[in-house]
């Protein structure tokens, strides 16, 4: 007995076709016409979009920070995801400085068991370099997790040096992995703060003025350069700076692997939020920073270009309570932004309705691309026989306001508050199942799968 979605324009990063869809247990059976079996329940979504379960790629959940950690944890952030038709996530767990991998990664793992509401999987960020830690990164591969992150940025804590990244890449590379990095220059970033809290630059307003344009677009020319000497692929974490995409298109030009990423932040926001000074300008307080006025458009043309791959939310939620700790000091506010229960909404609403990106390009970099990248491929990302039954339906005329008051979010605040989106999520359904309808989740028992995922290239 199987149910069969009928009536709706099933969409894929190749094309959208009216068609019916019938799922059987936790996978699609079939795309097409004529697909009822004696049993199975129709369900009528005509005038209706069918999307693939949105993959987000980047977030940190139940991340510790100094003091304090995110104000999302596991199920609440999970649960927003769903919401907003995420039905994979693969956050960034994290062995610390002393830690082994296997301790970093086993953490995460604590977190996560029992409290995800959508299917989920790990990238490890590395936050130094040994030969121990080189030791056990084929067993790290070999249980699914076979991305690893490293930082240019966040001296003293996070950052690692050029010669921890070329050997890091040429272990990963070796391994079939995919190396992500943070690119920006830590070392700069610090003297240019020292420099602005001396001069009595001490508010939010200085935090993008420490870390400008140039201090990602000179990291990602030099990482770039890291990775080929290494010969390892290489994945750009939250793209901010249109000059550092320059450097990533050359590098492709060249043949070289290079990935790109970019946040919905930094195509709708830019710095004039910082000027708000105080509270209103913490708030937004994030790393690599909101850019220049324009600078997000031309990311919206790399986007329908195809030259970014995907995009992801770098969700990294904090109250407004917390935030308020770096009045003082921006270099102390927590860097992030909530942002993963809206990410479809918002691509969806301000990239295709209003004519920046077709419905191709949406499905393809919020869904298919990073399945495709992270070793997910066709299980999630696309609807196709065999793939899981990880289906968003979506109503693309109903408008509706993004609000704090209304989100799963556990932050008390939203980036997009006020913002008018055309096109509603209805229902969203994991592996064959409805878990979300009309803006609820069916239940509050989590569901979600950790993914054991392929090496890059193996």
């Amino acid at each position: 007995m199987g149910t069969i979605l009928a009536g709706a324009a099933v969409c894929t990063g190749s094309g959208s076709f009216r068609a019916d869809l019938r799922l059987v247990g936790e996978r699609i059976d079939a795309v097409g016409f004529d697909l009822s079996r004696p049993g199975d329940k129709v369900i009528d979504v005509s005038g209706r979009l069918l999307l693939p379960g949105g993959v987000d790629v980047h977030t940190h959940f139940d991340l510790p920070l100094a003091a304090t950690s995110t104000a999302d944890d596991f199920a609440s952030g999970t649960a927003a995801a769903l919401l907003g038709g995420t039905t994979t996530i693969v956050d960034y767990a994290t062995a610390f400085r002393g830690q082994s991998a296997a301790q970093g990664l086993e953490a995460w793992h604590g977190r996560a068991r029992g409290r995800a509401f959508c299917d989920y999987g790990f990238h490890l960020a590395l936050t130094e370099w040994n030969e121990a830690l080189a030791a056990e990164l084929p067993g790290i591969v070999d249980g699914g997790v076979s991305s690893f992150k490293m930082y240019m940025a966040y001296k003293e804590s996070l950052q690692v040096g050029d010669g921890a990244l070329y050997a890091a890449a040429r272990r990963v590379g070796e391994l079939g992995g995919l190396l992500c990095v943070h690119c920006e220059n830590g070392d700069l970033i610090a003297e240019r703060a020292e420099e602005l809290i001396a001069s009595g630059v001490t508010g939010p307003e200085g935090h993008p003025l420490s870390r400008p344009p140039l201090v990602e677009t000179e990291a990602v020319g030099r990482m770039i350069a890291v990775a080929d000497l290494a010969r390892c692929p290489l994945y750009v974490v939250h793209v901010s700076a249109d000059g550092s995409m320059r450097e990533i298109v050359m590098a492709r030009r060249r043949g070289q692997a290079v990935f790109a990423e970019t946040c919905p932040q930094y195509l709708l926001l830019d710095e004039s939020r910082y000027g708000r000074g105080g509270l209103k300008g913490a708030a937004f307080v994030l790393s690599p920073p909101l850019r220049p006025a324009g600078n997000g458009e031309a990311l919206w043309g790399r986007l329908a270009r195809g030259e970014i791959d995907t995009v992801a939310t770098d969700h990294c939620s904090f109250t407004l309570a917390q935030k308020e700790a770096g009045l003082d000091d921006f270099r102390l506010i927590p860097g992030g932004l909530p942002g993963v229960e809206h990410r479809l909404a918002l691509l969806y609403s301000e990239g295709v309705v209003k004519g920046r990106l077709s419905l191709e390009r949406f499905v393809e970099s919020c869904c298919t691309a990073p399945a495709r990248l992270f070793g997910l491929y066709p299980r999630k990302g696309t609807l196709a026989p065999g793939s899981d039954g990880d289906i968003v339906v979506v109503d693309p005329e109903e408008e509706w306001t993004i609000s704090a008051e209304t989100q799963r979010q556990n932050s008390d605040y939203t980036p997009y508050e006020g913002v008018r989106v055309k096109g509603r999520i209805e229902s969203v359904y994991l592996r064959g199942r409805q878990v979300v309808r009309r803006g609820r989740l069916f239940g509050e028992t989590p569901r979600g799968l950790f993914l054991r995922r392929r090496p890059f290239a193996r």
